[in-house]
């Protein structure tokens, strides 16, 4: 009876050891599976952020040689993102930076730089008067002030965006810069600095679509003949 009792537990322990394998093997399965998932959908977020970021375009992007210099047309096409506008409709203002980069092209090297220009906005609203305050100047505006600017009232943010949208005759570049029958490549980007903002809403802000603005366009210049 010795001998049977004997074999009755070596038997009942080889057979509980294979599904206590099994479970564990089962177990590290799902938890690889829950793993690629999670990673899944982390870069599936990532994308359909970095998707929104493009929230604009340039329109209608122009260069205007004159005698005193060379002139840039354009167009854009935004809105302010959701997270910015309920912000400035608390009376948080807004900053906007446009730049233009004018290169020289040439075959046996690096494009040349000729020169750079930048229009700064700041966008505001008053909840108590309701009503929209575009500034624009052509250097950064002092955190202590708005320095040297041109300001504009508006009581509708369609309306303001539409003087923000629109681009005429903004010299970029002196006479002197512009060489006759050179090729020249034009480089122009709109974007929301952020860097402005109250700093717990730049913590906050990071990483966010619904606060992303950057869109830019380049332009050959003069363009070339059809063939």
């Amino acid at each position: 009876m010795g001998r049977v009792n004997t074999m009755a537990f070596s038997t009942h322990c080889s057979k509980s050891a294979v599904p206590d394998g099994a479970v564990a093997g089962g177990r590290l399965r799902r938890a690889l599976r829950c793993l690629s998932g999670w990673l899944l959908g982390c870069l599936l977020v990532l994308g359909a952020g970095a998707h929104a970021a493009a929230t604009g375009a340039v329109k209608d992007l122009r260069l205007e040689a004159a005698d005193d210099g060379l002139y840039l047309h354009a167009l854009l096409e935004f809105e302010v993102p959701a997270l910015a506008e309920d912000a400035l409709r608390k009376g948080i203002p807004m900053y906007f930076v446009t730049e233009a980069e004018l290169t020289r092209s040439r075959w046996y090297w690096y494009d040349q730089p000729v020169a750079t220009a930048q229009r700064y906005l700041r966008l505001s609203y008053q909840p108590l008067t309701r009503r929209w305050r575009l500034n624009v100047a052509s250097e950064p505006f002092d955190p202590s002030g708005l320095g040297v600017s041109l300001g504009q009232n508006f009581d509708e943010l369609s309306d303001v965006l539409a003087a923000m949208q629109r681009i005429a005759r903004w010299k970029i570049a002196p006479p002197s810069a512009i060489e006759p029958r050179a090729q020249y490549n034009l480089q122009l980007r709109f974007r929301l600095d952020m860097s402005q903002l109250p700093r717990p809403l730049q913590i906050g802000a990071l990483g966010r679509s619904g606060w992303s603005l950057s869109f830019a366009r380049s332009l050959r210049w003069p363009a070339e003949p059809a063939p």
